[in-house]
């Protein structure tokens, strides 16, 4: 996959042993298109090409036995160094399944940053001098086992590529998203007005702007009370709606 490298609002170096998985997601939708309008640069870095060795290889077994691979730490430094110096110009995220667990509002705290560099775990980890010496943050997407670190890029490029300014074609969109205000986002409906019986909520159809925040307000404190109700404990509620919840 060619990179595009503008000097643009955000720049992502993401730094990986499997370079071409980023294709089909960096190249369609708003991803795409936020590249194009220079919006957002992403840059894709092979840590095998940090390799001194002519096998280019990028792990070994683990000191003191265990099962799998350790990504060495050499390349690893050296690609990043390469790329950013010596210390790094810009905050370097381990992916990792111990790192704090992304949310909307890590999204929001990233997109806050001009450049981000990502290093994509892989194997049984890398060694932890990378973690200690290389690394400024560890972010992990989840408690679940991956195969590699190159996911959870994919995932924290594109949650916080819609918060850069320009990216999303409505500039409001990104704050009506589930989680983005802290709680899901309600029910949606389109054309048709009625499909097999089940017709559109009058209140959409009526103008009535305030009406329609109102209803899309509680529609959302449902929801979420029915399907995440921890995330109410975090989200900033009024009497009358701390009321309707009780009404639940």
């Amino acid at each position: 996959m060619p990179e595009l490298c503008y000097n643009l609002a955000m720049r992502f170096d993401i730094f990986t042993l499997f370079p071409e998985l980023f294709a089909g997601v960096f190249d369609e939708s708003i991803l795409k298109r936020a590249r194009q309008a220079r919006l957002l640069d992403l840059a894709l870095h092979d840590i095998r090409d940090y390799t001194t060795d002519k096998h280019h290889v990028t792990d070994d077994y683990p000191y003191a036995g265990g099962g799998g691979m350790v990504m060495k730490p050499e390349p690893i430094f050296a690609a990043v160094e390469a790329v950013l110096g010596a210390p790094p110009a810009a905050p370097v995220i381990l992916l990792s399944p111990q790192g704090r667990v992304f949310t909307q509002a890590i999204a929001r705290e990233l997109a806050q940053q001009p450049r981000l560099a990502l290093i994509c775990g892989h194997y049984e980890g890398v060694d932890e001098r990378v973690r200690a010496h290389l690394a400024t943050d560890e972010i992990s997407i989840g408690d679940y086992v991956l195969t590699g670190g190159e996911i959870p890029a994919m995932v924290i490029v594109d949650a916080v590529a819609r918060l850069i300014p320009g990216v999303l074609g409505q500039p409001a969109a990104a704050s009506h998203d589930s989680h983005a205000a802290g709680l899901l986002e309600g029910p949606q409906y389109t054309r048709p007005v009625e499909f097999r019986g089940w017709r559109v909520p009058d209140v959409l159809l009526s103008g009535n702007h305030a009406q329609i925040a109102a209803w899309r307000r509680r529609e959302s404190l449902r929801r979420t009370f029915e399907r995440r109700p921890d995330l109410l404990a975090r989200a900033e509620l009024t009497d009358a709606e701390r009321e309707f919840l009780e009404s639940l």
